[in-house]
C-alpha cells in the first residue's frame, strides 16, 4: 500500500540517504582497492644509446626493445641517449646503477671509454650486455649485433659491381668511413678494404667522420670535389647519414651525374635517394630482431637466468645477425616485406613518379 504523502520521506531525506549509501560503497571500494595486490614489478633494466643523429635508434632500437620487455616480463626500462657525448653516457650509466638496475643494455658512444662503465657495473654484479658495438674491456654477459665486417664486404662488393657496369672498374673514390671512436667503423672498414684493395679502384682519399655527423662528412667530401673535379666515380659512405652529407656536397657542386654511393641501415631518407637514383645502395640490418634478442637476455638475465648463445666473440656469448644489400630492386624483398617501411612512406608524393619508374607500388 502507498504510504500517505505526509508520511513519505521528503525528496532531500531521500537523496541524503542514497549520497551517504555511495558515500559507503565508495569508501568500501577504495579500501579493497587498497588492498589489493599491486601488479608486481621485477626490476629495471636499462637502455643507454649512442646516438640521435643515426635515425634508427629512437625509430626503431629503443621501440623495439621497450616492446619486447614488456612482452617478456614486468620490468621498467630506464632509457637515455648520450647525444654522441661519452661523458654523458658516462654519467647516464651511473644514475643508472645508482638507482639500482638488474641489467644495463649499452651501446657504446666509445668502445674504450666505455670499459669503465662496465667495471663499474661489474663491481656491482649488473650485467653488462654490448649492444650493437663491442666494449674493449670488462665482463659483458652477452654481446649481439651484426657480421660489421660482412656490412663493408656488402659495400664495397656493391661499388666495385656498380661501377664495373658503369664501365668504371679502374676510377676514383673517396671513403667516409665512421667515427673513429667507434670500433663497427674499423670493422666496416676492414670489410670494405677487403674488397676495395683487390678491385683495381683508385682510392683517392679517406676520412674517419667525428660522430658520425653528416655535416663533417658534406664538409670533407665538398673539399675533395674542389680537389678533385669530376674524377670522383663513386663513394664509400659507412652509413646512411654519412652518405647523405656527400651527396648534398655532391649536388651542391653541380655534379652530374652523381657518383654511386654507398651506406647501412636502410633509413627512410635512404630508401628515397634508392629511389630517385641519388644513392646507389645501403645495408639493411634486421634491427627488430637484435632489439627483441637484447631485450630477451637481458630479461632472463635480470631473473638470474642462464643464457645461451650461437657462438663466442672474444669469449662472450655472441649473437651476431646478417646484414643485406638493397638497391633499388630489392626494397620490396627487403624492408618493405619486413614492415620496416611501407610504399606509402616511402612513396609520398615527392617520390610517387620515381616509385611507379622503379616498380614500387
Amino acid at each position: 500500500m502507498p504510504l500517505p504523502l505526509s508520511s513519505r520521506p521528503s525528496t532531500r531525506r531521500g537523496h541524503a540517504l542514497r549520497t551517504g549509501a555511495l558515500v559507503v560503497i565508495a569508501s568500501v571500494l577504495a579500501g579493497l582497492t587498497a588492498c589489493a595486490p599491486s601488479a608486481p614489478n621485477e626490476g629495471t633494466i636499462a637502455l643507454l644509446l649512442p646516438d640521435a643523429k643515426t635515425a634508427r635508434y629512437e625509430t626503431f632500437d629503443r621501440p623495439w626493445f621497450e616492446a619486447q620487455v614488456a612482452a617478456t616480463g614486468d620490468f621498467t626500462v630506464q632509457y637515455a641517449n648520450a647525444d654522441q657525448d661519452a661523458a654523458k653516457q658516462q654519467q647516464q650509466a651511473e644514475s643508472a646503477l645508482a638507482a639500482g638496475v638488474e641489467v644495463l643494455v649499452l651501446d657504446p658512444v666509445d668502445g674504450r671509454a666505455a670499459a669503465t662503465i662496465v667495471s663499474q657495473a661489474n663491481a656491482q654484479n649488473v650485467p653488462v650486455i654490448a649492444y650493437d658495438r663491442l666494449i674493449s674491456g670488462g665482463r659483458i654477459a652477452y654481446y649481439v649485433s651484426f657480421d660489421n665486417e660482412k656490412v663493408g664486404l656488402l659495400q664495397a662488393t656493391a661499388l666495385v659491381d656498380g661501377l664495373a657496369g658503369r664501365g668504371e672498374a679502374g676510377g676514383g673514390i673517396l671513403m667516409v668511413n665512421g667515427s673513429p671512436t667507434d670500433s663497427n667503423a674499423a670493422q666496416f672498414n676492414a670489410g670494405a678494404r677487403r674488397v676495395l684493395d683487390a678491385s683495381g679502384l683508385n682510392v683517392l682519399a679517406t676520412y674517419d667522420t667525428p660522430d658520425w655527423s653528416p655535416d663533417k662528412a658534406q664538409q670533407w667530401v665538398a673539399g675533395q670535389i674542389a680537389q678533385r673535379g669530376d674524377g670522383i666515380a663513386g663513394v664509400y659512405a659507412a652509413n646512411d647519414g654519412t652518405a647523405g652529407g656527400a651527396i648534398a656536397a655532391l649536388k651542391a657542386a653541380g655534379v652530374a651525374p652523381l657518383p654511386l654511393v654507398t651506406g647501412q641501415d636502410a633509413e627512410l631518407a635512404a630508401i628515397q635517394r634508392l629511389v630517385t637514383g641519388d644513392q646507389y645502395m645501403t645495408v639493411y640490418k634486421a634491427i627488430r630482431q637484435q632489439a627483441e634478442r637484447a631485450a630477451d637476455v637481458a630479461v632472463a638475465l635480470a631473473r638470474g637466468e642462464t643464457v645461451t648463445a650461437p657462438m663466442e666473440q672474444d669469449g662472450i656469448p655472441t649473437t651476431l645477425l646478417e646484414p643485406v644489400a638493397v638497391t633499388v630492386d630489392d626494397i620490396l624483398a627487403t624492408v618493405v616485406a619486413d614492415g620496416v617501411w611501407s610504399v606509402q612512406e616511402i612513396c609520398t608524393p615527392d617520390y610517387a613518379e620515381a616509385c611507379d619508374a622503379a616498380g614500387i607500388r
